[in-house]
């Protein structure tokens, strides 16, 4: 019940958010409900529709956990997007110099490529906040520059195929490949890149509410991100607490190398990402920062991302600018919350609870 009460508001924001769309639409001279049911309908259709939405909803449910830990720590990871490049990166150099080994060893090995990449990443702002005191904010955001330079410049220089037009790396051994899931769904081609990382994410949603909210380290991680002075008192360590979560919520968003690199090119692809990590942060936000909602964000989000493409195909005025207009609104929304439970307050309608 406490969850259903939290999102709840999140609920509310989005359908005032396509209210507020359809007015934009309607200034500009189109149909709302034209211009929804191509955005809504092209991206619930089956089997592309579908299949193309859980693809995009995928790397979004991965960054929006990252967010997710950092924040229950009382940290603000902006640097998920260069933890994700590094891990991408590290995915592909795994599988182009360990091509030639069995895909019993190549594939544990891209596995864990991304996830230790993305977690030392992730963790070097942590360290830097436990130790100097530096701020994760500026931290972060630093890192995602040096990050994206590092892996292009070795991309440019040292592992892209001769005379090949396009920034990438050179293909992974075949053994590193995972599957699609249309070769297990009946209907759907395997020319749609949905691949097991989606299986993958909605795992990692589970492990991170059992340790979160099932274990002792999660207690404590949560624990410093609600008070940290009652927390230290309480004999946890602030600075470990800190390490910990930035180190997760690193790996959390480096195995979106997974899904791009070992399920989707085969290869790292300069500047592959969609602001997945930027996205993260509205996804874990509206998400009410649980994985359950984090799941449900990130659908949303991948609905408007699909839903976009035929918007801007098929509407006569309406680009598919109106998808960012919409995930703006959403966020507007979700921040004026304090504002809305104040209001609703007084008549009993919003009440705050705690997840």
């Amino acid at each position: 019940m406490k969850l259903l009460r939290e999102l709840l508001f999140p609920t509310i924001a989005v359908i005032a958010a396509f209210l507020v769309g359809a007015l934009l639409i309607l200034a500009i001279g189109d149909s709302p409900v034209q211009a929804y049911k191509l955005l809504i309908g092209s991206a619930l259709s089956w089997p592309d529709g579908i299949g193309y939405t859980l693809f995009y909803a995928t790397p979004l449910i991965f960054t929006g956990l990252a967010v997710l830990v950092a924040f229950r720590c009382g940290l603000l990871n902006i640097g998920a997007e260069g933890q994700l490049y590094v891990a991408a990166f590290a995915a592909a150099w795994v599988g182009i110099t360990f091509a030639n080994r069995s895909a019993w060893i190549l594939l544990p090995l891209c596995f864990l490529a991304p996830i230790l990449a993305g977690g030392l990443w992730g963790a070097i702002p942590g360290v830097l906040k436990a130790r100097f005191g530096s701020h994760e904010v500026i931290n972060t955001i630093m890192l995602n520059f040096i990050a994206v330079a590092l892996v292009s410049y070795f991309t440019q220089y040292h592992y892209r195929t001769p005379g090949d037009p396009i920034m990438e790396t050179s293909e992974i051994g075949g053994g590193a490949h995972i599957a699609r899931l249309g070769k297990f769904i009946p209907g759907m081609p395997e020319r749609i890149p949905l691949n097991l990382a989606f299986i993958l994410a909605l795992v990692c949603c589970v492990l991170v509410y059992l340790f979160l909210w099932r274990t002792k380290w999660g207690y404590e991680l949560r624990a410093t991100g609600s008070n940290p002075s009652a927390a230290e008192y309480g004999g946890i360590s602030i600075r470990k607490q800190i390490i910990v979560a930035m180190t997760i919520s690193g790996a959390l968003a480096g195995m979106v190398g997974i899904n791009e690199v070992l399920g989707y090119r085969y290869r790292y692809y300069d500047g592959f990402s969609d602001n997945y990590g930027y996205t993260g942060i509205a996804v874990a936000l509206l998400g009410r920062n649980h994985p359950v909602g984090v799941v449900l964000a990130a659908l949303l989000f991948g609905v408007l991302q699909r839903g976009g493409i035929h918007v801007d195909g098929f509407s006569e005025h309406v680009t598919k600018d109106i998808v960012q207009v919409l995930q703006g609104i959403i966020i507007l929304f979700v921040a004026c919350e304090a504002f809305f439970r104040g209001s609703f307050g007084r008549f009993g309608l919003l009440r705050r609870s705690k997840v």
